[in-house]
């Protein structure tokens, strides 16, 4: 069987993973886990990705990945390739580590995004970790959750946003959602394709270029703006830094700018936009 097209385009969004060739350990002690999120911090900021979620276990790992350029695949080879120099040298090894190419999903963010999110962090508990939830380090649970500061490669808003607009009573709902899906069954179950996943329009618009059909410029169609960029920074030389930090976040959360946009807008940096959306 052929392998799949990759579909690219900004704004997509990804459940990834990548495991241990032959499901050998690729993470064999908390110094592997802590040079591999460094290096996960160093392809976000460089390749302008949201992170929603992770988990390392020891020989994969998942991904929660929206992109603002279509780049998930050159980011990827950099994650993946600059982790296993890091891997050979310090256990005098060679060759790849990684089984083949990095496996993706392409999902629909408004159905999909908690549904997954959650799925990725229970992956702990899944495997009989005891009390996974509230202990293990190496999973953005715990940050989301608000128990330890968050790295700043974790984007947090877009899932907290989903409950509320209050970060203690989000943090604790988002909690609850978790642990009431220790009984669901994953939503990887419901891939079409074997690599979309989404309502039965997205699917209708992701199909045709699996077949090879080329992609629109754009992609999948958005959201219809209100209001304009200039109109929501008109002035923006008269304001605080708090007033303009707000209206980052209004543009970023409600009128779903991305950080390029709104940091092209400013002549902001995207990963200035993006440590400005994180704080709130």
């Amino acid at each position: 069987m052929s392998r799949p097209v990759r579909i690219e385009f900004p704004g997509a969004c990804y459940h990834v993973t990548s495991k241990g060739s032959k499901d050998r350990i690729v993470f064999r002690d908390k110094e592997d886990r802590a040079v591999f999120l460094n290096v996960l911090d160093s392809v976000v900021s460089r390749f302008g990705w949201l992170l929603h979620s992770y988990v390392l276990m020891d020989e994969h790992y998942h991904l929660i990945v929206e992109i603002q350029e279509a780049n998930l695949s050159k980011g990827m080879r950099q994650l993946n390739g600059v982790y296993t120099q890091h891997f050979n040298r310090r256990h005098t090894e060679e060759g790849p580590i990684f089984q083949g190419r990095f496996k993706s999903v392409l999902f629909e963010k408004d159905n999909y995004l908690l549904p997954l999110c959650r799925h990725v962090v229970l992956n702990p508990v899944r495997v009989g970790t005891p009390g996974a939830l509230k202990s293990y380090r190496w999973s953005s649970h715990r940050a989301m959750c608000g128990d330890v500061k968050g790295p700043s490669f974790l984007s947090r808003q877009d899932v907290l946003a989903h409950f509320g607009k209050r970060e203690k009573d989000s943090q604790r709902k988002y909690q609850d959602y978790v642990k009431n899906g220790l009984e669901v069954d994953s939503p990887l179950n419901e891939r079409c394709f074997q690599v979309l996943l989404g309502g039965a329009r997205f699917l209708s618009e992701m199909q045709p270029i699996l077949n090879g059909e080329k992609m629109t410029k754009r992609g999948p169609k958005q959201a219809k703006r209100r209001r304009s960029l200039q109109s929501l920074f008109r002035n923006v030389d008269s304001w605080s830094r708090s007033e303009r930090n707000d209206q980052i976040w209004r543009a970023h959360v409600d009128y779903s700018y991305t950080l390029m946009e709104i940091g092209d807008h400013l002549g902001l940096h995207y990963t200035t936009v993006s440590k400005v959306v994180n704080a709130k």
